[in-house]
C-alpha cells in the first residue's frame, strides 16, 4: 500500500520490529505523561500565575512533546 502524496509505503503495527514497537510505546507513554502533568498543573494553577490565557495553553499542551515542554518553560509565570 502506498500513499498518494509521498509514494512511500505506509507501515502497519505488524510491520514494525519489536524494538520499534517498544520505542513507540515508550515515547507515547512519555508524551501522555507530560501532557497529563501539564494539564493537571494548568487546572490547579491560578490564572495570574500563567503567561497568557489558560484556554490557549490547554490547546498548546496537546501538541506532541513540544506543547507540554513549552508550557513548563514559558507558560508558568515565575
Amino acid at each position: 500500500m502506498t500513499t498518494k502524496s509521498t509514494g512511500r509505503k505506509s507501515r502497519k503495527w505488524r510491520d514494525l520490529t519489536d524494538r520499534q514497537k517498544t520505542l513507540t510505546l515508550v515515547m507515547g507513554s512519555i508524551q501522555l505523561s507530560l501532557a497529563a502533568t501539564a494539564w493537571a498543573d494548568l487546572a490547579k494553577r491560578p490564572p495570574d500565575q500563567v503567561n497568557g490565557p489558560k484556554l490557549v495553553w490547554s490547546a498548546v499542551i496537546a501538541i506532541n512533546f513540544f506543547g507540554p515542554l513549552l508550557y513548563f518553560i514559558k507558560g508558568i509565570r515565575r
